[in-house]
C-alpha cells in the first residue's frame, strides 16, 4: 500500500517521487514506469473522437488514485483519490487517513484546521468540505438529512456515526469544477527547454524555418529561480552546429538508414558509416525532430509533432504548438482539423498510407496514418482528422521552379 503526503494546490507523493500539479502527461508516465513493481495495473483513458475536448486520465486501480491532464496542454489538473480504502495518506507529515485511521469529518477538521461550512448535494447525497486545492467528499444518507440541507450543521448523525471520506480531490484554485492546468512549475523542468510556440516562416509556396518562443528554467545560487522566455530561430539549410547552438544539444539523434550489421563492425567503422546516413536531431520536449544531409550536415527538414493519444509516436514528444500561415489569411495548427483545412487548402488527392511498427514489433495497434502533400509540406493525418505531424523539407529558399514561375 503506497504511503503518499498530500499537499494542497500542488502535489501527492513521497521523498522518491510526487505527482505535481502542471507536470507534462510523459513526465506522470515517468515516474510510474520507474516505480515498476510499486504501481502497477496503469491504465490510460482518452477519448479518440475528440481528443481535444475530453479530459487525458492516467487510472491507477490498485491504488485508488486518477490522474487528469488537461487535453490541449496536457498537463495535469487534478488528482483524484477515489477509494481511500488503497492508501496511507498524511498532512504535514501527521497521517490522516491509513486502515488503522479512518478520516472522518472530525479527523479531517482537526488535521486540516477550520474552513468554510461545506456544501450539500441532496441529490447525490454527498457532503463535500472545501480547503483552498483540496476537496473532501463524504457520502451522507438520506435518513441524516433534517429540513433544509446546505451544511454540515443542518445534517443530523447519532453518536459514533460521522461519515467517513470516500474521496479527495487535489487541484489548484478554489473550485474543483473550474480547476486549470497550472504552468509546468519550476521543479520539472530539469534544464530542458520548452516549447511555447512555434511560428513556422514560409516564403512564396517554401518554407524557410521556424521562429521558436521557449521556455526554460533557471535554478542556481547566483540569480533567483525563474522561468526565462527565449527566442531562437532555425532555419532550413542550416548547418548542425547551427541549430544546435541556437537550442541546445538533441535528446537523442537518430541515424535514417537503420543496418542492423553495423553492431557486427569495429567502433571506427561503425562511426564512418554511420556518418554516410542522414540523421535526425530529435527534441522531444519541443515536439521536433531536425533532419540533416549526411554529406553537407545541413538541415533538409523538420518535423513537428503533435502528440495526440492513439497515434504511435503518443507520448514520445510533447506537443508542439505550431502555427503554419498558407495562401493568406489560412493558418494550420496543432488542434486544425483536416476536413477544415481541406476546404481552404488543396493537398495532393492521393495520400501515402503511412504504417509504422518497430523492428520488434510488427503491428501497429492503432492503425495506419494518411500522408498528404502540399507544397514542400507533408501532412500526417489521423483517422479522426487531427493531424499527427507537420514535415517541411527543403533547403530554405525557393527552388528553381518556383523562380522560373515568378520570372
Amino acid at each position: 500500500m503506497l504511503g503518499l503526503e498530500v499537499v494542497p494546490e500542488r502535489s501527492l507523493g513521497c521523498e522518491q517521487w510526487e505527482f505535481i500539479l502542471g507536470m507534462h502527461f510523459s513526465q506522470a508516465v515517468a515516474i510510474i514506469q520507474a516505480q515498476i513493481g510499486t504501481i502497477k495495473g496503469v491504465q490510460v483513458l482518452y477519448n479518440d473522437a475528440k481528443p481535444l475536448e475530453i479530459d487525458l486520465v492516467i487510472n491507477l486501480p490498485q491504488d485508488g488514485i486518477r490522474l487528469f491532464f488537461d487535453p490541449i496542454s496536457q498537463r495535469l489538473k487534478i488528482i483524484l483519490i477515489y477509494n481511500m480504502k488503497l492508501i496511507k495518506l498524511k498532512y504535514c507529515g501527521l497521517a490522516f487517513n491509513s486502515p488503522e485511521l479512518l478520516p472522518s469529518i472530525e479527523q479531517i477538521e482537526h488535521s486540516f484546521g477550520a474552513t468554510h461550512p461545506g456544501e450539500y448535494d441532496s441529490e447525490k447525497q454527498v457532503f463535500t468540505l472545501n480547503f483552498r486545492g483540496l476537496s473532501f467528499y463524504f457520502p451522507v444518507e438520506s435518513k441524516f438529512q433534517k429540513g433544509s440541507t446546505h451544511n454540515l450543521a443542518s445534517l443530523q448523525f447519532p453518536p459514533g456515526s460521522s461519515p467517513v471520506v470516500s474521496r479527495m480531490a487535489i487541484y489548484s484554485g478554489s473550485s474543483v469544477d473550474s480547476a486549470p492546468a497550472p504552468d509546468l512549475p519550476l521543479s520539472c523542468y530539469q534544464g530542458q527547454l520548452y516549447m511555447k510556440r512555434a511560428e513556422i516562416l514560409r516564403g512564396d509556396g517554401y518554407t524557410k524555418g521556424i521562429k521558436l518562443d521557449l521556455l526554460a528554467g533557471t535554478n542556481n545560487r547566483i540569480i533567483d529561480s525563474t522561468i526565462l522566455r527565449i527566442e531562437r530561430k532555425i532555419l532550413l539549410g542550416q548547418s548542425a552546429q547551427d541549430i544546435s547552438s541556437a537550442i541546445g544539444a538533441p535528446s537523442k539523434v537518430f541515424y535514417k538508414s537503420e543496418d542492423k550489421m553495423r553492431i557486427h563492425a569495429s567502433n571506427a567503422l561503425r562511426r564512418v558509416s554511420s556518418n554516410r546516413s542522414d540523421y535526425f536531431f530529435n527534441y522531444f520536449t519541443l515536439g521536433l525532430d531536425v533532419l540533416f544531409d549526411a554529406r553537407t550536415h545541413l538541415a533538409k527538414k523538420f518535423v513537428l509533432h503533435t502528440n495526440y493519444p492513439g497515434h504511435y509516436n503518443f507520448n514520445m514528444y510533447l506537443r508542439c504548438e505550431f502555427e503554419l500561415p498558407l495562401d493568406g489569411a489560412t493558418v494550420v495548427g496543432a488542434y486544425s482539423n483536416w476536413s477544415e483545412v481541406c476546404k481552404k487548402l488543396t493537398p495532393s488527392e492521393r495520400p501515402v498510407v503511412l504504417n509504422r511498427a518497430s523492428s520488434t514489433n510488427t503491428t501497429n495497434p492503432f492503425g495506419s496514418t494518411l500522408c498528404y502533400g502540399y507544397q514542400d509540406i507533408i501532412f500526417e493525418v489521423m483517422p479522426n482528422h487531427y493531424i499527427a505531424s507537420l514535415s517541411m523539407y527543403g533547403d530554405g529558399r525557393p527552388s528553381q521552379h518556383q523562380l522560373s514561375q515568378q520570372a
